[in-house]
């Protein structure tokens, strides 16, 4: 990914499994995006935190340091998610036990799918998918896009920004 681009993002948990249905690692996932946002790092259009992947459309400001924003996301969730596994939920951390060289865990999978966002017209179909994810039958999470809480839904239906970090795409586009 590039800086000053806007994105489709998506990142899923190490197996796809079903981690983030905790409310407390979702909980981290929103403050990690928050500190970008109020670091300049990110400008966040839409997300959604399902149990098992999230999805993000965003900009990539600048660098947190030397390190891209997405790394940064990355590094801090899944130093916090597996600090509270070693600490609450220590079944659960073989799961993400790894044979790597750099790490002895790994929460995120690798390569994330980046998707350039080069109109308004792709913006508001990934947005749109976003905001319904969380109804799919296979998921069931929610009646009414906005009515669940992860996403970015109810900002685009109320106005409302409970996480007081979301930029309506349309300023943009």
């Amino acid at each position: 990914m590039s800086l000053g681009e806007i994105y489709f993002w998506t990142c899923t948990i190490k197996d796809w499994k079903k981690l983030l249905a905790r409310d407390k690692y979702k909980q981290i996932i929103t403050d990690s995006l928050k500190q970008l946002v109020d670091k300049g790092l990110i400008t966040l259009y839409s997300f959604v935190i399902m149990p098992n992947h999230i999805h993000l459309v965003w900009r990539l400001n600048k660098l947190n340091g030397k390190e891209m924003p997405h790394a940064s996301f990355n590094k801090v969730t899944a130093h916090l998610i597996i600090k509270d596994l070693k600490e609450n939920h220590h079944k659960v951390l073989p799961y993400f036990q790894v044979k790597e060289k750099e790490r002895q865990f790994r929460i995120w999978q690798r390569d994330p799918l980046a998707i350039l966002m080069d109109s308004k017209f792709k913006v508001e179909q990934k947005i749109e998918y976003i905001h319904l994810n969380p109804l799919q039958d296979k998921w069931n999470l929610a009646s009414f896009p906005e009515d669940y809480k992860w996403s970015s839904a109810k900002f685009y239906e109320t106005g409302i920004d409970d996480f007081n970090m979301l930029t309506d795409y349309r300023k943009v586009f």
